[in-house]
């Protein structure tokens, strides 16, 4: 499936050390996974991590599922050492934790060579630099990390996450122009389903492609809210044929519930079908 076509709406991060976890995986509903050898892994596992990963890896069973690593820092013991496993892994991308700058990126790319690349932003200067980074071209996908932010921006948690919108905006701004992917950050209360929906509302709004979860249980309420709905599938057919019947007759100008219907309204009606197929293609 082209990576850039297909549905990002359920990001899951798995830990790299966790048999059990590792083949559970195989079976849920996720569109990615992001296995991860960061934050997940204490210092103790990290070498034997790797090895844990790469024969899951290697045994396969992930489907459709996106495959991401997310490595420690090359600011860390373990960073260099990570990008050479995953090199050799058959996965679709690296994710490279806390990018500041493009630079980062490029000593990431020395290592694992054309594979995709993926960053975290989560650092107040990579915010500042979210356009040059973006413009990497090695870069495929941005990830926000919105705990990490928190700390580093000593804001408070807000429902409505207003102390965030500004770094949500300018990371955003940055993928859209580039034609990146960009998922939101976590959502922390795993068990408030209400909580998170409307998380997941908001950032559907802003233009997110979709969530990083940190639990199994989000996964079902998190695909629901970023898929077209029945309703939105159904006007954007019904925009599409109207459109096309005007355009052939050469007379008036198309309207559908009262709004008229422009080529802008179509592209985005196309777009929405095609999103609606490749969940659908996910499923098979």
């Amino acid at each position: 499936m082209d990576p850039m076509n297909r549905p990002y709406r359920s990001v899951l991060y798995i830990p790299a050390s966790k048999e059990r976890a590792l083949d559970k995986a195989r079976g849920l509903a996720v569109d990615a996974i992001i296995f991860d050898l960061e934050d997940a892994v204490t210092p103790e596992e990290k070498d034997a991590s790797r090895a844990v990963l790469a024969k899951a890896i290697a045994d396969g069973g992930y489907g459709n599922r996106a495959r991401i690593v997310r490595i420690n820092g090359f600011d860390t013991p373990w960073g260099k050492a990570d990008a050479e496993a995953v090199r050799e892994m058959d996965v679709d991308a690296v994710l490279l934790p806390k990018v500041n700058s493009a630079a980062d990126l490029d000593a990431l790319a020395e290592i694992t060579g054309d594979l995709p690349i993926w960053a975290m932003m989560e650092t107040p200067r990579g915010m500042l630099r979210a356009a040059e980074i973006a413009a990497h071209p090695k870069l495929q996908g941005m990830v926000m990390g919105t705990n990490d932010l928190a700390k580093e921006l000593q804001t408070r948690f807000r429902p409505d996450r207003e102390p965030m919108l500004t770094a949500l905006g300018l990371c955003l701004l940055a993928a859209k122009a580039e034609g990146l992917i960009i998922v939101d950050g976590v959502f922390n209360a795993y068990l408030d389903e209400n909580g998170l929906e409307e998380e997941c509302i908001q950032g559907r709004d802003m233009g997110f492609d979709g969530k990083t979860l940190i639990h199994p249980a989000q996964v079902e309420v998190t695909n629901r809210a970023f898929a077209p709905s029945e309703e939105e599938v159904d006007l954007a057919r019904r925009q599409i044929s109207a459109y096309e019947e005007t355009h052939k007759s050469g007379q008036g100008v198309a309207v559908v519930d009262g709004k008229i219907v422009e080529n802008l309204h179509v592209e985005t009606a196309q777009k929405t079908l095609a999103k609606a197929e490749a969940i659908a293609a996910m499923a098979q």
